[in-house]
């Protein structure tokens, strides 16, 4: 998990690290992508061989059969953010027109992370790689929710322009919330439209957890659960996520890390 994580946070401070220009970054990451790619078929090259985090990954890859298909659609959606767009000045704030568009986005952002995980997890039902996509979509769409002014600030529009148009909604308008003007009520329904997504996609995630070898399911109830909880209380704010930002307090982390303890113990005992 460690070696997996290791990798995706290089991809993704390569992709956010705004001290550099959009130009500089799609370099770098393409640089990176080649050393990346170069490691996986010649790994005793000293050029590679170097590079503790492909040394790490690959090893993962070899114990837990993670195909490198998986890995190459994480950096797709982790570089989506880097991609110019065709349809509009490179000033302009990146957009999704559908939420189809957007779950192909959550797809390679965060359910491939869930498809990767549940390799390490271990699994023998088939059922548990499409249970993965669907909680790795409700965990994105709820960082969507929480993130919408900060990702606003920083000229990224995860909202569907869809949902946007069936409420009204402008980018405008949406830069004025990320300002500090108040919400109207039919800006909070256009959230909350969103949140029911997510509501119906954890359903999977509670599919998912019995499918998994029995000494990691605490481990995915663990994430799910605090997740969740976000969610939970981003609703109980009336989907204000602009005066504050939304999450989860550490007592109640610590509280839920703690069952999740129990339950990895519990199930040991139970082998």
């Amino acid at each position: 998990m460690c070696a997996v994580y290791a990798f995706m946070r290089r991809a993704d401070d390569i992709t956010d690290d705004e001290s550099k220009t959009i130009e500089a970054r799609r370099a770098e990451m393409t640089s990176w992508l080649h050393s990346w790619r170069a490691s996986r078929k010649s790994p005793t090259k000293t050029e590679n061989a170097g590079d503790p985090v492909f040394i790490a990954l690959g090893d993962t890859q070899q114990r837990f059969a993670i195909p490198d298909a998986l890995l190459e659609e994480l950096v797709a959606g982790t570089s989506m953010d880097l991609e110019p767009h065709s349809h509009m000045e490179e000033s302009q704030p990146q957009t999704y027109a559908t939420f189809d568009d957007l779950y192909r986005y959550c797809y390679l952002v965060a359910s491939v992370v869930g498809l990767v995980c549940i390799r390490i997890f271990g699994y023998t039902d088939p059922r548990a790689e499409n249970f993965a996509e669907e909680t790795g979509v409700a965990f994105q769409l709820t960082n969507i929710l929480r993130d919408v002014k900060e990702d606003a600030e920083r000229g990224r529009i995860y909202l569907p322009l869809d949902l946007m148009d069936e409420f009204g909604e402008s980018i405008p308008e949406l830069r004025e919330l990320a300002a500090g003007r108040a919400m109207t009520e039919c800006e909070r329904g256009m959230l909350a439209t969103l949140a029911i997504r997510a509501e119906k996609y954890y359903i999977a995630a509670g599919k998912l957890i019995p499918l998994l070898d029995r000494d990691s399911r605490a481990a995915m109830w663990v994430l799910v659960t605090i997740y969740h909880r976000l969610l939970s209380r981003i609703a109980a704010h009336k989907m204000d996520v602009f005066s504050e930002r939304v999450s989860v307090p550490t007592s109640s982390k610590i509280a839920i890390l703690a069952r999740g303890a129990l339950m990895a113990a519990w199930n040991r005992v139970l082998g």
